[in-house]
């Protein structure tokens, strides 16, 4: 298990050169780049643009792990449907050239006056297709456990079934909904087979990041954990704290 970072709010107005530098000052080693963001990497790059960006990572210990998009398809309407899984299948492309493993997808809700079961039957349906896209280039689609009634586990294990892909899996978003009479087993157990990526917030928190830390490693995940974090006056400072918190919480699980 390794620690990386989500350019959500501490990174985010850094450049691409930036970010790789502070990062592995700090001992992380690897990204998850959001759209948005200062960095500029977006579907609308270049391929000289691309290439630049695979390029640059191979400069560096620190990976470029996965391409955060704000691509969600809960919505009934099938033609909005579409239109989020082609702007997906572009993340796709763009993984694939900057030499990204994964692009990260999430639901946002549930709409109303909709059966919950039907949307997810419609959020399984849009996965399951850039899902089998992804796999043609090699790059992993991961559903953010996100959203107003989606981040439930129930729910993010109800769009899972629906999707039915192996291609697709689930980014743990460190959620207060996980936690159930003060452990997160519950929430765990429901979803563990499906995790590919893990979103982690402040180590400092009340969320019982011991606990799952332990939970992590006893099932095997040898993937990353991404810090997204609060916007911080000294980034540079926060990020040698959080990694040393991190290690010190990593151990303790061991």
């Amino acid at each position: 298990m390794q620690l990386g970072a989500v350019t959500y709010n501490v990174l985010k107005d850094w450049d691409l050169d930036t970010i790789i530098k502070n990062l592995e000052a700090a001992g992380f080693s690897a990204v998850e780049l959001r759209t948005g963001h200062a960095h500029g990497v977006e579907r609308s790059l270049d391929a000289a643009g691309r290439g630049r960006v695979k390029e640059r990572f191979t400069r560096t210990k620190v990976r470029l792990l996965s391409l955060g998009s704000e691509c969600e398809f809960q919505s009934p309407d099938p033609a909005e449907r579409r239109k989020q899984v082609e702007a997906g299948k572009q993340w796709v492309d763009l993984a694939h050239d900057v030499g990204a493993w994964g692009v990260k997808v999430r639901p946002n809700g549930l709409p109303k006056d909709v059966p919950k079961e039907t949307t997810f039957q419609n959020i399984g349906g849009a996965l399951r297709e850039l899902g089998e896209y992804g796999r043609g280039y090699g790059v992993e689609i991961w559903l953010e456990v996100h959203g107003r009634d989606t981040q439930l586990p129930s729910s993010a294990a109800a769009i899972m079934k629906a999707t039915g892909n192996e291609n697709v899996g689930l980014c743990w978003n460190s959620n207060p909904t996980d936690v159930v009479d003060g452990s997160l087993k519950q929430s765990f157990n429901l979803l563990k087979k499906y995790l590919r990526n893990c979103h982690i917030h402040e180590l400092s928190d009340n969320y019982p990041y011991r606990e799952l830390f332990a939970l992590l490693q006893q099932n095997g995940y040898e993937r990353y954990t991404l810090l997204e974090g609060q916007a911080s006056k000294e980034p540079e400072r926060y990020l040698r704290n959080y990694k040393a918190l991190w290690t010190e919480l990593s151990r303790k699980c061991s």
